[in-house]
């Protein structure tokens, strides 16, 4: 038996499998059965009640992390003119255009935020096989194209802590909500933005039980069932 399973079932024996926890436990309890030698991601399952396969079931948006997830985000924005100077300007790391597009052919992809202003997207999306399997393509839904005027915002949203959510092809939501090294209270006013921006996101086709289940975990950790009613009774949307 390996040294990783070994810890795996020793911080597995400290979750009850029968048990739903509140936020508050689950991220304590989260916390304490983290074994990894790195600084593991406290991370949100959900699965909904929704069936991908109906247009007007779709789940997709943003949400936006009080307390970021800790790293360093890096901003690419594929911008022209005016649109090129306010992006500099706004902070992002790269901004260009055809040279930017002719690096990424090419390989590169040292860059975790891609931003496109409209009048880029015809040569954006000539790389959507490159960043769409890396879910980097800027996509109008998830607000990351846009006009010029509206660059630094964005830009600024991203730095914070801009979480992109979609609904997977089994009906799931998978997110990071920060880092096992994050204060407690920190890691479940995480939670809660994203809590309230899936709430607030319910596709007009929702039918029935909206979240379905709900488990907190970490990188390398098991498990935790949350309570619903609990999880959701912050939010703001829960109303």
């Amino acid at each position: 038996m390996t040294t990783l399973t070994k810890n795996y079932e020793k911080a597995s024996k400290l979750v009850d499998r029968d048990k739903a926890y509140t936020p508050e436990e689950a991220i304590k309890l989260a916390k304490q059965a983290a074994y990894a030698k790195f600084d593991e991601t406290v991370e949100l399952h959900l699965r909904m009640g929704l069936d991908p396969k109906h247009a007007d079931q779709q789940l997709r948006g943003i949400a936006l992390l009080p307390h970021g997830l800790g790293k360093t985000v890096r901003i690419l924005v594929f911008a022209q003119g005016e649109g090129d100077r306010i992006a500099r300007e706004a902070g992002a790391d790269h901004v260009g255009a055809e040279d930017m597009a002719k690096k990424i052919e090419e390989g590169w992809l040292d860059f975790d935020v891609a931003i496109a202003t409209p009048d880029m997207m015809g040569r954006v999306g000539k790389l959507g096989k490159i960043l769409g399997r890396r879910g980097l393509m800027p996509n109008p839904k998830a607000g990351t194209v846009v006009q010029a005027n509206d660059l630094p915002r964005v830009i600024t949203d991203a730095r914070k802590g801009r979480v992109e959510f979609k609904l997977d092809r089994t009906g799931i939501v998978h997110l990071p909500i920060g880092k096992v090294s994050f204060e407690e209270q920190k890691l479940q006013e995480n939670l809660n933005a994203i809590v309230d921006a899936i709430l607030r996101g319910r596709p007009s086709g929702a039918k029935g039980q909206y979240v379905r289940s709900a488990y907190l975990t970490t990188s390398m950790g098991p498990g935790i069932k949350l309570d619903l009613k609990a999880a959701t009774a912050s939010s703001a949307a829960a109303a």
